[in-house]
């Protein structure tokens, strides 16, 4: 089985309207940008996006919003996006915000088979509404579910041609655990190496989760927020 894809175009073929799509990173650090981009070229509407935020105005997933592509944003930071705001406010878009804890855990419970699980995060909050409340030890948690996603889109820093991934530094964050349970994966590296290249001890995300790869381009290094003295 050929993985390979000359870019993030082809790589998204099949990608429609009303898909509900993992993105990976945390921040502006480790996001599939060269898909990013390629989503908003193709035009897909009426998105559900699951990532931790929701990028900045003018980067990442802020680009799929500035283009009204995303009818939901399933996340647990938001802050740094003022159109994200003001869409929010007005109506327009449809938002889940969460505890990261939970988030990261309902990615990794989809990618492990595990179709739900029980969090003391959110008890006794508006995140408790509606959900199944269980009592251990005296301490009550949430019935929470593992994620259901069309696509995961994931940056790392090298991958082979099977799929074999290393991540490197912060960029291994929400991405593996994406990687495992996108229904389809689908990768963007900074470099792309022929198989057998890489030390299987250094293997992050083994090939058996991704099903498309790709070298990706003119990635930014952006800093989201610069504190200085």
């Amino acid at each position: 089985m050929n993985k390979v894809f000359k870019n993030a175009d082809e790589a998204i073929f099949d990608v429609e309207n009303n898909n509900t799509i993992m993105l990976g990173g945390f921040g502006l650090c480790g996001i599939p940008e060269n898909l990013i981009s390629a989503l908003v070229k193709k035009g897909s509407n009426g998105l559900t996006c699951i990532s931790n935020n929701a990028g900045v105005d003018d980067f990442g997933i802020g680009l799929l919003l500035k283009t009204r592509q995303v009818k939901k944003m399933i996340s647990s930071y938001v802050g740094e996006n003022a159109e994200f705001e003001r869409q929010l406010l007005s109506g327009e878009l449809a938002v889940d915000l969460i505890p990261q804890g939970t988030l990261a855990e309902r990615c990794r419970a989809a990618g492990a088979g595990i179709p739900a699980f029980y969090t003391p995060a959110g008890v006794g909050t508006e995140i408790a509404e509606n959900k199944e409340v269980k009592i251990f030890n005296n301490q009550e948690y949430l019935l929470e579910y593992a994620f259901e996603s069309d696509f995961a889109f994931v940056k790392a820093w090298k991958g082979d041609h099977l799929g074999n991934l290393i991540y490197r530094g912060t960029a291994r964050n929400f991405n593996p655990m994406m990687a495992a349970a996108g229904k389809i994966t689908i990768v963007e590296v900074e470099e792309l190496v022929p198989t057998g290249t890489l030390d299987p001890n250094h293997i992050h995300t083994p090939s058996v989760y991704v099903d498309r790869i790709f070298e990706g381009k003119n990635y930014e290094k952006r800093i989201e927020k610069m504190t200085i003295q």
